[in-house]
This record gives structure tokens, C-alpha cells and sequence, in this order.
């Protein structure tokens, strides 16, 4: 006879709701979806039979640690900076744990106290950290048990919009908030490249992006994505000359990213003219803004859209008129539309993304992972291995990101309360013992990778 299972899922975002379908479909199942404001779970958990909505805030400590406790397994789809908060009171109550974050160092100075209450505090388990460490590990794996070695190794993830609606300036569009998309453009990157320590920071992250080539049908290119060089160590490939992991993007969205970046908008810095509570604060059109971001004595467009070419930094006649064209589609040197208030030039920006950028009716994203090996055989010959996941959203139905995140997340969950994943401590799906069992699921749910040896 099965015993029925209780999970207190944290979190309603946008990944939460193919978790809680996945975990649901066996019946044996009962989800608590609890969430700050008890609106906010009754919107996800109202949905599905065998889920509950909870009002509880993680940082209340007695109301967490009363929550947990009351659980077999915690969920944890919060933010990231919070997750210790989760973990300490599953410690306390020896329950165990799944987040999709990666393992932060103060997650990661839980481990011995983990491993302790005897619990899994199972992390990185969504599709970037999750799925591209499943892959990429199943490979380096298959080598070394060959013989071989892996000289290089270049990983890059993207969720961009399907072709047919990448219809704007920037071929990208926003299911949740652009604000961290943006500030992930101020990141500095470090990865190893030729033997050598490579770091670009993040005012010139946008320069660094190189044509990557997957299937000749997408325009995409690359650059790197925060610090992999430690990942020579994490995946154990030593002789890897080059390891580097990066995000996707289309063609063209860098320079014209790059230009935003020169403009001053990613500047966060909170400005009292952009406030929503300033002095008379009314409309406030958008050549206005990007007048006081510029410093300028005009609010002229023509003029504002001379500024804005000179920060155009590509000298390719074609991409330039590209920027040009997106410039004025954004309307930010517009006397006629309206910037709303949010208190920094990047908020300000955002707003106005999202309101031209979000998905429409109808329209689907896509996941697009490429893992690519370079291989010393043992027998001394070369060859290139590469491994590529490709996923579409549905359209009314979950998004291709949503899908890689969450389910990922709900087969770790399923296999750590049926017993089949049992590793204690702050963990990581690194150990095959770990990831195996995940691999073994993940194509009954259209979840997959294509591999080829070149």
C-alpha cells in the first residue's frame, strides 16, 4: 500500500505550477502551496484537487519551522537569498529539501548540519542550473569510463521566444519580470578559454558575444554567463583548455543591448524626478527621461535620437539602422509616450519593456541547450561530441521555461520521498546516483537530449 506524502511547496511563481501538476498526477500526493499573501496560493492551489493554500511567511521563524515540520518534503520556489531560512528549519525538523537554485555559499555551509539530521537538501535541479548538469555530466562521464578526456567544453543556454515571435528589435520577450534579464547584462563573466583565465566585466559583456551554432535555422549568439571557471573542478574535466557556460541570445540582440548599456539605463540608482511619489509627479513623457538621463539641453527627438546614435557603438551600416529603428519602437525619445514612474532609469526602462514585450495570446517560448565536447579518444584520435536539448512551449498551456524548471524539480521530489534518492547534505545532481535516477524520467515528460558525434 503507498503511502500518501505531504509537500509544502513555497512559492507560486511561474515554475510552480508544472511542479504541482507533475507531483499531483500520482494521487499519492498532498501539496500545500503557501505563499506570503494566502491570495496568492489560493490562485495556484485552487486549481488542482489535492492542493491547499497556506498563508505563511519564511521570514516569521516559528510560523516557517511550524510549516515545515508539518510536511514530509519543503519546496523551495522563493528567492534564492532565502532558502537558508528554509533549510535551517528543515534541518530543525529533519525534512528534507528541493530548490532550483544554485548552491549559494551560505547553502552550502549547511551541508555538515544536513548531513547530520540525516536529510537531502537537493539544489540546482531546474534546467540551467538542472537539466544542462544531467547532460553534460552523462557524457563527461561516458568519456572518462572510455578512456578518454574532455579538452574543452562549451555549454550555452538560452529562452528566447520560438521564431515566429521573436517580432521585435531585440528578438526577446519577457514571461516574468525584465528586471533581472537587464541586470544580468552587468554581470562580469569568468570562464577559461585556450588554457587561459578569461574575465570580461560587465559593461563590455555585450562586445563579447560570438555567432554559436546549433541548427542552421536559428541566428543565435553567445556569451558568458557569470563565473564557470570552477566548473573544470565541479564537473572533474582538469584537461579541459576551454570551459565556458553562457546564455543564447538572437542575433542583434547584443549591440542593440550594448547601446541601452551606453545610454545609462541599466543605471538602478533611485532618482527623485522618476519617483512615484515626486513632487507633482504627473505624466511624464519619454524624451523627457532620456533628456535627464543624457544631460542634455534638448528634449528635441531629433536631437535625443542624435545622442542616441552616437552610443551606437557597431559600425555596420545595417545593424545600426537595426538599433535605429529599434530605438524608435521603444518610443524612449517620444514626446507623445508616456514613461512610467519607478523610481530608477532601469525600472523606468523595464516598465516600458513589459508593457511592449510580454507573450502574447497564442504565442510560445523555446529552451534551446547545447552542450559541445571536445574528446581525446584513448586511442589518441579527436572528435567533437554535442548534445542538444530543444523544447517549444505550448501555447494556453505551460511555457517551454516553466516546463524545464518545474518538472525537473517535481521528478527530484517524487524520486527523493520514494527512497530512490537518499544522498545526504546541501547537494547538487553531480553524483550519477543522483542524476540517473532524474535522467531515467525526464523523457516520459517530451524532456530530452539529442546527441552527435561529429
Amino acid at each position: 500500500m503507498t503511502v500518501q506524502k505531504s509537500i509544502l511547496l513555497l512559492g507560486s511563481g511561474f515554475v510552480a505550477e508544472p511542479c504541482l501538476e507533475y507531483l499531483l498526477r500520482s494521487g499519492n500526493n498532498r501539496i500545500t502551496v503557501a505563499c506570503r499573501r494566502i491570495e496568492k496560493a489560493h490562485a495556484l492551489a485552487d486549481k488542482y484537487d489535492g492542493a491547499t493554500a497556506a498563508a505563511v511567511d519564511v521570514e516569521d521563524a516559528a510560523a516557517l519551522e511550524a510549516a515545515v515540520a508539518a510536511h514530509d518534503l519543503v519546496i523551495s520556489l522563493i528567492p534564492y537569498t532565502q532558502h537558508t531560512l528554509v533549510m535551517n528549519a528543515a534541518i530543525k525538523a529533519r525534512k528534507h529539501v528541493v530548490t532550483t537554485s544554485y548552491i549559494s555559499p551560505a547553502m552550502e555551509a549547511l551541508d555538515a548540519a544536513a548531513r547530520e539530521a540525516g536529510i537531502v537538501c537537493m539544489n540546482e535541479i531546474g534546467l540551467d542550473p538542472g537539466i544542462d548538469h544531467l547532460y553534460a555530466l552523462k557524457i563527461i562521464n561516458e568519456v572518462r569510463d572510455q578512456g578518454g578526456r574532455i579538452t574543452s567544453f562549451e555549454s550555452f543556454c538560452g529562452g528566447l521566444p520560438a521564431p515566429e515571435a521573436s517580432n521585435n528589435p531585440l528578438g526577446y520577450k519577457f514571461s516574468w519580470s525584465a528586471r533581472g534579464v537587464l541586470l544580468a547584462l552587468r554581470n562580469t563573466a569568468r570562464y577559461w578559454q585556450d588554457g587561459k583565465l578569461v574575465e570580461i566585466a560587465g559593461p563590455d559583456l555585450m562586445d563579447s558575444a560570438r555567432p554559436i551554432y546549433i541548427y542552421p535555422a536559428f541566428a543565435l549568439v553567445g556569451y558568458g554567463n557569470r563565473d564557470s571557471s570552477n566548473y573544470r573542478e565541479r564537473y572533474n574535466i582538469p584537461h579541459a583548455e576551454t570551459c565556458v557556460r553562457g546564455t543564447l541570445r538572437y542575433q542583434g540582440f547584443p549591440e542593440f543591448a550594448k547601446t541601452l548599456v551606453n545610454l545609462g539605463f541599466l543605471d538602478d540608482t533611485p532618482r527623485e524626478a522618476l519617483s512615484p511619489a515626486a513632487a507633482g509627479a504627473g505624466d511624464l513623457p519619454w524624451n523627457r527621461v532620456t533628456q535627464q538621463l543624457l544631460g542634455l539641453p534638448t528634449d528635441c527627438p531629433d536631437e535625443l535620437l542624435k545622442a542616441v546614435e552616437a552610443k551606437i557603438e557597431t559600425q555596420d551600416p545595417e545593424m545600426r539602422r537595426r538599433i535605429v529603428h529599434g530605438i524608435k519602437w521603444l518610443g524612449i525619445t517620444s514626446p507623445t509616450v508616456m514613461a512610467t514612474r519607478r523610481g530608477s532609469y532601469l525600472d523606468v526602462l523595464c516598465a516600458r519593456l513589459e508593457e511592449l514585450m510580454m507573450y502574447g495570446e497564442g504565442e510560445r517560448d523555446m529552451i534551446v541547450l547545447q552542450h559541445k565536447f571536445e574528446v581525446e579518444n584513448s586511442d589518441g584520435s579527436h572528435n567533437t561530441r554535442t548534445s542538444v536539448t530543444l523544447m517549444y512551449g505550448e501555447p494556453g498551456g505551460f511555457s517551454a521555461m516553466a516546463k524545464t524548471v518545474g518538472v525537473p524539480c517535481g521528478i527530484a521530489t517524487q524520486l527523493i520521498l520514494d527512497g530512490k534518492i537518499t544522498a545526504t547534505g546541501v547537494i547538487a545532481p553531480m553524483d550519477p546516483a543522483v542524476y540517473q535516477p532524474i535522467m531515467d524520467v525526464l523523457p516520459s515528460e517530451g524532456i530530452n537530449a539529442v546527441e552527435e558525434t561529429i
